[in-house]
C-alpha cells in the first residue's frame, strides 16, 4: 500500500494524518507496515489525500512520463526518480557511516591546509559534506523515511 509514499510526500507526520483522517495513529501505523485496513478507514484516508481507494490499495505509485506534471519537473528531480528506481534505498546506518567518514576526512585535510591551499579546500568541502548527511539524518528521523531491510530494526544510534 503507498499510504507511507503519500504521507512522505506531503511532509505529514503520522499523527498529523491521524488528526487529519480522524483515524487513531495505531490505526494508521498498523496499515503502513502492511496490515489490511477497514473499508472505512481507507475511505478516510482516500479523502485526506484527495485519490480513490483503489490508488491506496496500489502498491507502488507509478508516474505518467506524459503527463504536464511529469514534463513540468525539473532535470534534478528526474535524475532523482530514475535513481530511487534503481531500489538504492539510504539506511540511516549508512547515512551515519557516511557522516562520520566526511568529518574525519575534513579535519585531516583541514590539518593539511597548513601545507596546501587545496587540502583545506578540500577539507572544507568534505567537513560541508559531513555537514550535509547530519542534515539528512535529522529529515529522516523527522519524517521517517528510512529504508528498513527485512529482518532489521532501525536503531537510533
Amino acid at each position: 500500500m503507498i499510504l507511507k509514499q503519500l504521507r512522505i510526500s506531503r511532509h505529514l507526520s503520522q499523527e498529523q494524518l491521524a488528526q487529519m483522517s480522524g483515524l487513531n495513529v495505531r490505526t494508521i501505523q498498523r496499515i503502513e507496515s502492511g496490515q489490511s485496513a477497514s473499508v472505512e478507514s481507507l475511505r478516510c484516508l482516500a479523502a485526506v489525500f484527495e485519490v480513490d481507494v483503489l490508488t491506496l490499495k496500489q502498491e507502488t505509485f507509478m508516474i505518467d512520463k506524459r503527463s504536464d506534471n511529469w514534463q513540468k519537473l525539473s532535470p534534478w528531480l528526474k535524475v532523482w526518480f530514475a535513481y530511487n528506481f534503481l531500489s538504492f534505498r539510504l539506511t540511516r546506518n549508512s547515512a551515519k557511516r557516511i557522516e562520520i567518514l566526511s568529518h574525519a576526512a575534513g579535519y585531516i585535510f583541514c590539518m593539511l591546509g597548513y601545507f596546501n591551499q587545496a587540502a583545506l579546500a578540500g577539507g572544507l568541502i568534505m567537513l560541508s559534506n559531513a555537514y550535509l548527511f547530519c542534515l539528512l539524518k535529522w529529515q529522516g528521523d523527522k519524517y521517517g523515511i528510512w529504508y528498513e531491510p527485512l529482518g532489521q530494526s532501525m536503531g537510533n544510534s
